[in-house]
This record gives structure tokens, sequence and C-alpha cells, in this order.
């Protein structure tokens, strides 16, 4: 699939030309590409935040959920850091939850997600810039 094709697939609205930069105008590609970075740094943020849920609950054994208790005060920072990067995984995990007879609530799935997908744009726009400060790229 060519970038012609790939750009065709998204609603034409998102492309549209921003202005910026003292009425610099961007032209589709870069709107497109400043999209394809936001959405890389979604799924970076989504990525961690998984992999990190599922290595705590592997060793800790326990199920990660969002809290800050802790018997001390270093295994309180743990749970609230723990929280902070898990945290898109956990609340997308949340959503998807069954109520009363084996349904899914629409609206609980809809929050979830949106609320999910906003903290791995956090956590993932964290990360990615300190790998990019450690780099120094």
């Amino acid at each position: 699939m060519t970038f012609e094709f790939a750009r065709l697939m998204l609603n034409k609205s998102l492309m549209l030309a921003v202005t910026s930069d003292g009425g610099r105008c961007l032209g589709d590609h870069e709107a497109m590409f400043q999209f394809m970075v936001a959405g890389f740094v979604m799924a970076v943020g989504l990525c961690i935040a998984g992999a990190g849920t599922h290595l705590y609950q592997g060793v800790f054994n326990q199920q990660a959920m969002l809290r800050y208790d802790g018997k001390t005060y270093l295994a309180s920072l743990g749970h609230l850091v723990m929280s902070f990067l898990c945290g898109p995984y956990i609340m997308l995990q949340l959503g998807w939850r069954h109520e009363a007879g084996e349904t899914i609530s629409m609206s609980s799935a809809l929050i979830s997600a949106l609320v999910g997908f906003g903290w791995a744009f956090i956590t993932g726009l964290l990360l990615v810039g300190f790998y990019l400060a450690v780099t120094g790229r």
C-alpha cells in the first residue's frame, strides 16, 4: 500500500491544511505525518501499559489495579508508578466488564476507551520523549 492510497482511507477533514508558524500552510503530507506520529505515540503508550500490566501480574501474582495503597511508603510509591504506567490497559479492561445478563455497556466501553487512549497518549509521549532524550536524536 502506498502513501497515496493510505491517506484516502482516512476522513478527508483530518487532512485539511492546518495553519501554524505564522500562517504557514501545511499540506496533506505534513498533516498526515503528524496524525501518524500521534498514533505511534499512542500505540507505544498502550504497548508499554499492556506489557507492564502482564509483567506486574506475573511477578507479584496479584491483579493489577489502579491504587496507591501499600504497607510501606516504598510500596505505595511502587503502586502509584504501576498505576500511572499501566493505567491505560487497566482502563480498557474495566470498560469490557460484563454487567447483569452477560452484556457489555456501550457507554462504559466508550468512556473507558476515550480515557484509556488519551492516557496512553500521555504515557507514550512521556516514554518516547524520554527515549529520544536518552539517545540524543
